[in-house]
């Protein structure tokens, strides 16, 4: 029985009137990657930075790698790494200073810091740009770097707060590559993120926030089904017969079905089969023209809008 790498017990915190996070409960098991996934302030950035102890929380119970975050913050930050949305390295110094020196405070040699250093700048694909100085870097480059400061000291759980903002799909491609031999290795992930291709491609399980609460937690698949099994999209001949078409799905589907600004309607429906024979039973009845039929699994996109 492996104890988690990351518990976390009712916890909570205000800022003033404003309930940042509110009865919060989650674990996360070694060598595995959440997801956390919520709108701007709903408390994803809050959690990351009492579990980093950066801030301390008003009550609840967050263990780290085995010690509590509160009582034994040093040993805490001693096996953690901690990526924010803003890089946070010295502008005047290379790449390879840049992380040396975070290397050095790390309490590293000097001969293994600047090993280091050259593995993280060839690992994140930095070499063309290893003798300029941060302040030459571009945002993506910089945020490649921030990156890599964070693995500096090989740590056993890794915090990444929206770790690919500011990359190009390639780049971001490259660094959901990292995070997965990360994690295959060892290393216990705790990610938030609003690209929800990122969550459903990463995390072996997502919690949603909303309002500093737990709305959903589960996996991708799990999350998903949750939204009503399959969608049924119907392309029509006559966009202009989307509403015609929503009034004669009523009733059929799990949820209403919905026409697109484009003329496109979809139904959510729990039996694909049967549901699928009968729509299309209905517009043929109306002789209304279907020029093609999708049928597919919600999308996290879908699952995150309907529980805002």
């Amino acid at each position: 029985m492996f104890t988690p790498a990351i518990t976390v017990h009712r916890l909570n915190k205000s800022f003033g009137n404003v309930i940042a996070v509110h009865d919060v409960s989650f674990s996360v098991p070694q060598g595995s990657i959440l997801g956390l996934l919520g709108p701007n302030g709903a408390g994803k950035t809050t959690v990351v930075r009492m579990l980093a102890t950066l801030i301390t929380p008003d009550s609840g119970e967050l263990t780290v790698a085995g010690f509590d975050v509160t009582k034994s913050p040093h040993e805490v930050r001693k096996r953690i790494g901690l990526a924010g949305q803003y890089a946070a390295v010295d502008e005047n110094l290379t790449g390879p200073e840049n992380l040396e020196m975070i290397g050095r405070l790390h309490r590293l040699s000097t001969k293994v810091a600047r090993t280091r250093a050259q593995q993280l700048i060839k690992q994140f694909d930095l070499i063309d740009a290893k003798t300029r100085p941060l302040k030459q870097y571009s945002g993506g480059m910089r945020r490649r770097l921030d990156l890599a400061a964070s693995l500096v000291a090989n740590p056993q759980i890794l915090f990444l707060d929206e770790p690919t903002t500011g990359l190009d799909p390639k780049a971001r491609l490259d660094l959901w590559r990292i995070l997965e031999d990360l994690a295959a290795n060892g290393t216990t992930i705790l990610l938030t993120t609003q690209y929800l291709e990122e969550a459903d491609h990463l995390a072996d399980n997502i919690i949603m926030l909303n309002h500093g609460r737990i709305v959903a937690e589960g996996t991708a698949h799990e999350l998903k089904a949750q939204r009503g099994g399959d969608i049924i999209e119907l392309h029509l001949e006559d966009p202009l017969q989307a509403q015609k078409v929503c009034v004669l799905l009523q009733g059929l589907g799990s949820a209403a079905p919905h026409a697109d600004e484009i003329g496109m309607v979809s139904l959510p429906v729990i039996d694909r089969t049967k549901s699928l024979l009968e729509a299309v039973r209905r517009l043929d009845a109306a002789h209304i023209i279907v020029v093609d039929v999708t049928l597919r699994r919600p999308t996290l996109d879908e699952v995150f809008l309907s529980l805002l």
